[in-house]
């Protein structure tokens, strides 16, 4: 079985650190990047981290991942709220999916508050910040580790 997890990141993060740094913080993508794969080398876990501003690239990381990874992590960014074809595209990854969100989207403006992407996750990491995403590896190497297979089945 593979050892990879896949790390998927959507439009405007690559802005962390000079965008609103109030909602969050100061730490940079690449920051993220290098925390993701200290933390995955020490749990015996590799890394595709990958961003783009794109929802097809993202539709076809999921796909590659199908192929690849044991796991994916993903922070959809705005199109947690939109895109059908990024739910679609995650309902044919088996393995276990984390949706992950830098800021507690659920105290921010109404609009934020209903994921699509919710209804298919294995489970969702809200609110932690950029530490967030070294939590989520943490909880998906648990999840791998004890042979989890995707969320239920009821989106």
């Amino acid at each position: 079985m593979t050892r990879t997890i896949f790390v998927l990141n959507g439009p405007n993060l690559n802005l962390l650190g000079e965008r609103e740094p109030h909602i969050y913080g100061s730490t940079t993508l690449g920051d993220i990047r290098q925390m993701c794969l200290a933390k995955a080398e020490s749990l015996g876990f590799e890394i595709d981290f990958r961003q783009t501003n794109f929802e097809g690239e993202l539709v076809e990381s999921i796909h590659q991942a199908r192929k690849e990874a044991c796991g994916i992590i993903i922070n959809p960014a705005a199109y947690t709220f939109t895109s059908i074809a990024l739910l679609d595209a995650l309902k044919t990854f088996d393995p276990p999916k984390i949706e992950l969100h830098i800021s507690n989207v659920h105290a921010r403006e109404e609009i934020y508050h209903k994921s699509l992407v919710s209804r298919i996750a294995t489970a969702i990491m809200i609110g932690f910040g950029a530490r967030g995403y070294e939590l989520a590896i943490e909880a998906m190497a648990g999840m791998v580790g004890a042979g989890m297979v995707g969320a239920a089945k009821t989106a």
